[in-house]
């Protein structure tokens, strides 16, 4: 057993890599046409080519009081939406989960002063998780953990939390937060002349204070950010990106990876964080 685990080890790659994604509406997966398609089925050619021993999520649509993991042998598809054509409520993405990996995710929380840390052996994979991971490893073959946020918490709360999770970047873990660069209330009015001034304004505002590495700012977004109001009346959908810049380690450097828009005003920014 010894000999395996030491084996296991030594195939085990460094990523230099965390990646933030905007997971947009459910709908891309029965629209053709939807702009974040292309990107989500080119990932493995465009974006990230090694082959992850597991994929940890951080998905907006799970929120919590205490950071939880799951761990099922095999991940439900959960439909967390309404009023949908039925053919989405057909999709069915069976990764594997992998206990192992919850386990360690729990250790390194704990070992940062996170001290309870729920492992949930029940929960599969919302849309968050399941609608991106469907085009971007369609195989259903790497191991999937998904993580929860804590949405009465701060930025920089996710932000420390991403930080004890950057040992798994050493451990083969690909580690994806998937919420969304703008996520404004649906009774927000769509602006149909292009992009809303006020979402361009507080997109350049994020991407000049990650490409400038100005985490602090991002951390404290809500006295910084014009708009976030606006932006973000609710941070689930943002503290995934907060937790990914943490786990991207002490230097990283941000770079754009993908932008377009629904409706004017919900933002498919998507983020990639190399460190040095």
């Amino acid at each position: 057993m010894k000999m395996i685990i030491e084996e296991e080890k030594n195939n085990e790659m460094n990523f230099n890599e965390t990646f933030f994604i905007t997971h947009g509406n459910p709908i891309l997966t029965v629209e053709d046409t939807h702009p974040l398609r292309p990107f989500f089925e080119t990932w493995k050619e465009k974006v990230f080519s090694k082959k992850p021993k597991a994929i940890l999520v951080i998905s907006g649509h799970w929120e919590t009081d205490h950071p939880a993991v799951n761990a099922v042998h095999v991940n439900d598809t959960i439909c967390d939406f309404d009023d949908y054509p039925q053919a989405m409520y057909k999709f069915k993405y069976p990764a594997p989960g992998y206990l192992e990996l919850a386990k360690r995710v729990q250790q390194l929380l704990n070992k940062s002063k996170f001290e309870t840390v729920h492992i949930d052996q029940k929960r599969g994979l919302d849309h968050g998780a399941w609608v991106p991971l469907m085009y971007m490893y369609p195989e259903a073959d790497i191991p999937v953990c998904q993580l929860s946020v804590q949405p009465k918490l701060d930025g920089t709360y996710h932000y420390n939390l991403g930080r004890a999770l950057a040992p798994l970047r050493d451990e083969s873990v690909l580690i994806i937060g998937s919420g969304s660069a703008t996520h404004p209330l649906d009774e927000t009015p769509h602006y149909h002349g292009g992009v809303a001034p006020w979402a361009a304004e507080f997109d350049s505002w994020l991407d000049t204070a990650l490409t400038n590495g100005r985490i602090e700012e991002v951390n404290t977004y809500e006295t910084k950010a014009p708009n976030w109001e606006l932006a973000h009346p609710f941070p689930e959908h943002f503290y995934p990106l907060h937790v990914v810049v943490g786990a991207a380690g002490e230097k990283w450097k941000a770079e754009l990876i993908h932008t377009s828009w629904d409706h004017g005003t919900l933002c498919h920014g998507a983020y990639k964080f190399t460190s040095s």
